[in-house]
């Protein structure tokens, strides 16, 4: 690993975005219909490689039974507005006509109300009336006083995601979340992150999730590069924790853990690339709030957005492209990568000869700065 001396007393590793990097076409190439996308992660098989990220922007009850139907996976924010309000579409409606500097401390105040139990229970069986995979996100913090509402309303996967989320948090004032002892007893398969170090990822495998979140800080509304000086450039990130997947594979005699990209995923090229570098799936947020269905009507914002004490994000117009289907399977109206989204993925696929994701993992690629 190449190290560059910023000074005489540190040294950094170098280390890539998907921007820094470009696919290599090979000498063989396919048809794009005869190209598979699907993956599956437990008992659960999705046609697109995809999970809407857990966003009050992104997701809703709706929008998470139409993006499944579609054959991806919808994340339900279960701290978000949909679980604190009976009926949150005038909030989120509010949130869309502030101007920015209103925006932040106006959104600290709706999402200062409780979470309430029985709307947690009443959001996941309105995804599960609609037929398809029912996944829901909580964040560490509130996990071990949530899980059991969750998965007794019949969560199919359970998402536990934050900015950071170790398997070693140590606190002095009160017991941390014991990551493996709570998988081990929970009766669904779990999904676990942020991380973006090989360390850390094989720490989370071993607590036996099922998928690990790599990234932090990179998304389009957040501000923790800024504001914590915090961030991993996700080429790298997805790359070193492909390869704590591939030893832990090893360690524990062929378990295999999903690796799934969360951030910096603006256009198909990124899809591709992420998948390129390691990644089984994507969590995408921004591309899908462009979607007409969205509840965030064109705008865009993450839970560090409204953070009480210390905000991270920040609420971002994205614009509105077309409807979620349009946006993942086409047709595209653009030439920007906004549209299409899974079609440039099976083109990129078939353009370098493979036919599965799996073994797109292993294609070349090379720096293009």
């Amino acid at each position: 690993m190449t190290e560059v001396e910023i000074g005489r007393g540190k040294r950094v590793r170098e280390a890539y975005g998907f921007d820094d990097i470009a696919i290599v076409p090979s000498r063989r190439t396919r048809d794009p219909e005869e190209v598979s996308v699907a993956w599956q992660i437990d008992a659960y098989r999705f046609e697109l490689p995809l999970l809407a990220a857990p966003m009050d922007s992104v997701m809703s009850p709706d929008m998470a039974v139409t993006l499944g139907r579609l054959g991806g996976l919808g994340v339900l924010d279960l701290e978000g507005l949909w679980t604190r309000y009976d009926d949150p579409a005038p909030l989120l409606a509010e949130i869309t006509e502030l101007d920015d500097e209103a925006a932040t401390q106006r959104m600290q105040e709706l999402y200062a109300a409780p979470v309430r139990e029985e709307l947690v229970a009443a959001r996941l069986a309105e995804i599960r009336a609609g037929g398809v995979t029912v996944a829901g996100a909580l964040s560490p913090q509130r996990t071990r006083q949530l899980h059991k509402v969750v998965v007794d309303a019949g969560v199919d996967l359970f998402v536990i995601r934050g900015t950071t989320v170790s398997a070693e948090h140590v606190s002095g004032r009160a017991e941390p979340l014991n990551l493996k002892q709570f998988i081990y007893e929970l009766d669904v398969p779990v999904i676990v992150g942020g991380c973006a170090t090989f360390q850390a990822a094989l720490h989370l495998m071993r607590t036996g999730a099922a998928g690990v979140l790599v990234g932090f800080g990179g998304g389009a509304a957040h501000t923790t590069r800024s504001v914590l000086g915090i961030a991993v450039p996700m080429a790298s990130a997805v790359a070193d924790v492909a390869a704590a997947r591939r030893d832990y594979l090893d360690e524990s005699g062929g378990r295999y853990v999903h690796v799934i990209a969360d951030g910096s995923i603006g256009h198909s090229g990124d899809l591709a690339k992420a998948v390129a570098c390691g990644a089984d799936a994507v969590m995408m947020g921004s591309p899908l709030a462009r979607a007409s269905e969205a509840p965030g009507r064109g705008y865009h914002w993450g839970s560090e957005a409204h953070h009480g004490e210390l905000p991270r994000g920040r609420r971002v117009q994205v614009g509105t492209a077309g409807t979620l289907a349009e946006i993942l399977l086409g047709p595209s109206r653009t030439a920007d990568g906004s549209m299409n989204l899974v079609g440039a993925l099976r083109r990129a696929m078939a353009t370098t000869g493979y036919t599965e994701l799996k073994d797109f993992q292993r294609v070349e690629v090379v720096l293009a700065r």
